[in-house]
């Protein structure tokens, strides 16, 4: 399976958080699925934490280099193709992060592993 992780599921995963579905919890560990991460959650946790709107369990630089190394999740860079799937995606969600994940989500075929209540709405594969 190709996973994108949402930013709350990477959140709860270096946690530990029993918000994160055991099921969400073990594709994420699943050494033979390929685990991504939008390079929108590292910029929107970055200025969550530095507007003092988000508190991290671990520093910055741990979730995004060490952990993600650990567990073999690799960075998804925008491409234009993400951001032209973004400018038709339907106007269900105004989260400007959680849209552009919605989008390489679909360009690149990915689940995503969210529990966002407005993901649902967009008809992708999602893993809760």
């Amino acid at each position: 399976m190709r996973l994108l992780i949402d930013t709350h599921a990477l959140l709860w995963f270096c946690e530990g958080s029993p918000e994160l579905s055991d099921k969400a919890r073990a594709a994420m560990e699943d050494e033979s699925n390929e685990r991504y991460v939008s390079h929108a959650s590292a910029w929107e946790v970055a200025i969550k934490v530095s507007l003092g709107k988000l508190k991290l369990h671990d520093d910055y630089r741990v979730i995004f280099s060490g952990v993600m190394k650990a567990n073999g999740f690799m960075l998804l860079p925008p491409a234009v193709d993400h951001y032209d799937a973004l400018i038709r995606l339907p106007r269900h969600h105004g989260d400007p992060f959680d849209r552009l994940i919605l989008a390489q989500g679909q360009v690149e075929g990915l689940v995503i592993v969210t529990c966002d209540a407005e993901f649902p709405a967009y008809g992708l594969p999602l893993l809760r």
